[in-house]
């Protein structure tokens, strides 16, 4: 808008870190301190002989850095430097072109007023780079690596380096391969777009490795720092866009959100398959097994009708057995009751006949009697008779029933047979009279 200055993050951003490398490129010199006692040095002096003196105030020995313990021991100009073995160390004199002493871990003795000496630690160092780039759609991103280096030529580094910084030695260089690195890999990011730097990083480290050695080594020539890249390594590279990085993810998200259903469903089909297959196996097996109970129990029930069967046949047979030995035992009592009733009508028949003989013989005495009764009777008198009939009558009067009417009899003298005349009509009168009785 017109009026208004717009702010520009970036921008700021940009000069807050220049000026933050030009302060760390400033090597931090440690600070000189004079000694209380006067020291004699020699210098000529102009009109003065040889042998002229000059009362000057002596310097104390300066140790270079912090970061490496050097021991310096002795008195005046008669001193010792003591240098740790993980340390290089060069050793200069006033009038010698080259150093004295320059390597790893040498000690030596120590003027301090006509020597000079440089102490480097010799271990491995460790760059972290945060590099704030643009790529080639114009988006930013921040690409985190770290790099390691070694000082592998100590002659040739300790020219071209600045190592000294009183409190590390190592800083400004580890800051100007810093810049370097990070200037290298903001020139790679600009001809990536944003899905090459976040899916392959290789790239980046190649152009990093291979600028970084070209400054550091030299590559095989004498214009190298006479140090060594031991490595290069890319951690991290993010957009610096939170909307940006959203809408990149989106797509992944998505696809993975589709992948992630696609899988749930053919997860899903497979269960459902499963379980289909195995309800319809136990549903087969709840079927096989209605069948095999239902095969055991019709067998079951087979068996137990056989059985039955087998029993109604067994009692049938021993029914039919004992029914024919009971016919036969009926048969045979049959037979011996018939041939008893044969004896016995035999015997009865053979009864009969003598009883019929007897009666017969009896009848015939009988009448053989009676004739003779009658014979006697017919040569009976009629008064005889009387007088038998007259000794009878009470005795037949008391046999007979009491008469309901009382007739009377007159005998006339017709003689004996009008006599049995009444008596037998009295006597018939007497039993229609019992017969007419309720």
């Amino acid at each position: 808008m017109e009026g208004q200055s717009v702010r520009n993050d970036y921008l700021e951003q940009v000069v807050k870190q220049k000026e933050r490398v030009e302060q760390e490129l400033v090597a931090q010199r440690a600070p000189k301190k004079c000694g209380a006692r006067a020291m004699l040095v020699n210098a000529p002096a102009a009109g003065a002989g040889d042998d002229s003196r000059v009362f000057a105030a002596a310097p104390e020995p300066f140790v270079s850095g912090h970061a490496v313990d050097v021991r310096v021991t002795g008195w005046w100009r008669w001193k010792n430097v003591v240098v740790p073995p993980n340390a290089y160390v060069v050793h200069t004199r006033r009038g010698h072109e080259e150093p004295l002493h320059c390597g790893l871990g040498i000690s030596f003795r120590y003027d301090p007023y006509t020597d000079s000496f440089l102490v480097v630690p010799a271990a491995m160092q460790t760059i972290v780079i945060q590099a704030n780039c643009i790529c080639r759609e114009r988006q930013g991103v921040l690409v985190q690596a770290y790099v390691q280096w070694i000082i592998d030529d100590f002659r040739t580094a300790y020219r071209k380096l600045d190592f000294t910084d009183a409190v590390d030695p190592m800083r400004v260089v580890n800051v100007q391969l810093r810049e370097q690195a990070e200037a290298a890999i903001k020139d790679k990011v600009a001809t990536m777009s944003i899905d090459e730097v976040l899916s392959d990083k290789q790239p980046i480290i190649k152009e990093l490795t291979a600028r970084l050695r070209h400054v550091a080594e030299g590559e095989g020539t004498d214009k190298g720092l006479g140090l060594r890249i031991v490595t290069v390594q890319i951690k991290e590279a993010v957009v610096c866009s939170p909307r940006v990085w959203e809408m990149l993810q989106r797509p992944f998200r998505a696809e993975r959100s589709k992948e992630a259903r696609l899988a749930e469903l053919s997860n899903e089909s497979v269960v459902h398959a499963r379980e289909s297959e195995q309800q319809k196996a136990q549903e087969q097996l709840r079927i096989e097994t209605e069948a095999e109970v239902g095969r055991l129990n019709a067998a079951a029930e087979a068996a137990a009708f056989d059985r039955e069967e087998q029993e109604r046949a067994r009692r049938a047979k021993i029914e039919a057995e004992t029914l024919a030995a009971t016919i036969a035992h009926e048969r045979e009592k049959m037979e011996k009751q018939g041939e008893l009733a044969r004896l016995r009508i035999e015997r009865e028949l053979t009864e009969a006949g003598m009883r019929q003989e007897a009666e017969n013989r009896q009848a015939a005495k009988e009448i053989e009697l009676e004739a003779a009764r009658r014979r006697v009777d017919n040569d009976l008198s009629e008064g005889a008779l009387r007088v038998r009939l007259i000794d009878a009558l009470p005795g037949i009067a008391e046999k007979l029933p009491k008469p309901n009417e009382l007739k009377t009899l007159s005998i006339g003298g017709d003689g004996l047979g009008a006599l049995v005349g009444g008596l037998l009509t009295l006597v018939q009168s007497l039993h229609n009279g019992k017969r007419n009785q309720p």
